[in-house]
Parts: structure tokens; C-alpha cells; sequence
């Protein structure tokens, strides 16, 4: 169990949640509480981190027995959350990488494209709006927020596993192989 927050584990977590550098660098990002643990694909997940207090109350519950675990001290946990109010669970998860060409060769394609989006909330609702629209992908500049910033992660409430999506250098590039493929563009 780590009870000391200057653990290396510990500060590395705090990386993560704080710096997109980090998270790209590392190819993973945090996925924060019990409801989007369990969205979680199990083969994306590289490690969990638990709270003494849920760890002793819920690991039966929980097959923690699947995953790397480590159990951090409450007040740990609560230093390395990135909510007010910690649910006792966050795990470090793989990020995945999608190709345009892939995506925009699947049957009957729904893309929607986002230029220049900057707030966290807002990306998040987006693409978990975009998954009840039937939107097969979702292609964002490169100067969009994070799309691996927690507030984000929080925000899809679990699309983000589920809506494959791809951060372009180049809309118009995206755009004409869009056209190119005979997908028909609309701009709102």
C-alpha cells in the first residue's frame, strides 16, 4: 500500500492527470471513479489504483483480481483525484490510435468534425452525444482541448471507448478525403 504522496507512482499519476505531454508521451490517460472503470475495455487497462477504504469494502466485488492493483492510503487518494469528491478508483489506461482511412471506409459512415473546441465539458458531451446519434467518428484539429483531459474522460461518460475518433493536423485535408470517399459535407 502507498501512504506517502510523494511516492513516485503517486507524482506520476499527478502527471497525468495534469499534463497532456505526459499522457502523449506515455500513450495512457486516467479514467477517474466506478462507473467508467467499469466501461473500461480490460485490454486497455495497464494499471487500477484503489483507495484502502473502496479496496476493503468492494474487491470481490470489483474482480480487482484482473488487473495490476495498488492500493493507496484515503488521504493518498485523494491528493492524486482529480474530483472534490473521489469515488476510489482511477486506472491508467492505453490510448488508441485510429487512421482516417480506416474510419472513413466503414459502411454508411456519421462522422462529425470539430475545429478548435476549447472547453473540456463540452468535447466530452459532444462525443457522448455524437455516440447517441449513431456518429461512427469524430475528427478534431489539433488545436481542440485535450480529448484525454479528465474533465473530458468525465464528460463522455464512457463513449470515449466507444466513438473512435482521430486529431487531424489538417481539416481540409480530412475534409476532401471526406469528399473524396463520397461522404457529403455539411458545416453548421
Amino acid at each position: 500500500m502507498i501512504t506517502s504522496t510523494s511516492n513516485p507512482q503517486v507524482k506520476n499519476l499527478l502527471q497525468l492527470q495534469k499534463k497532456s505531454k505526459v499522457r502523449n508521451e506515455e500513450q495512457v490517460f486516467i479514467v477517474e471513479g466506478l462507473r467508467m472503470f467499469m466501461e473500461v475495455p480490460q485490454d486497455q487497462v495497464k494499471k487500477v489504483y484503489v483507495s484502502e477504504s473502496l479496496y476493503n469494502k468492494k474487491k470481490e466485488e470489483l474482480h480487482l483480481e484482473r488487473f495490476p492493483v495498488e492500493v493507496l492510503a484515503d488521504k493518498v487518494f485523494q491528493h492524486v483525484s482529480d474530483t472534490k469528491t473521489p469515488q476510489g478508483i482511477l486506472c491508467v489506461v492505453k490510448q488508441r490510435k485510429y487512421e482516417i482511412e480506416d474510419l472513413i471506409s466503414k459502411e454508411n459512415p456519421h462522422f462529425i468534425v470539430l475545429d478548435n473546441l476549447q472547453d473540456p465539458g463540452n468535447l466530452g458531451t459532444i462525443v457522448r452525444t455524437a455516440e447517441g446519434a449513431g456518429v461512427t467518428a469524430v475528427f478534431m484539429s489539433s488545436d481542440c482541448v485535450d480529448i484525454y483531459n479528465p474533465k473530458v474522460i468525465r464528460s463522455t461518460m464512457g463513449a470515449i471507448f466507444r466513438v473512435p475518433f482521430v486529431i487531424a493536423d489538417s481539416l481540409p485535408e480530412v475534409i476532401f478525403q471526406l469528399k473524396q470517399n463520397g461522404v457529403s459535407v455539411y458545416a453548421g
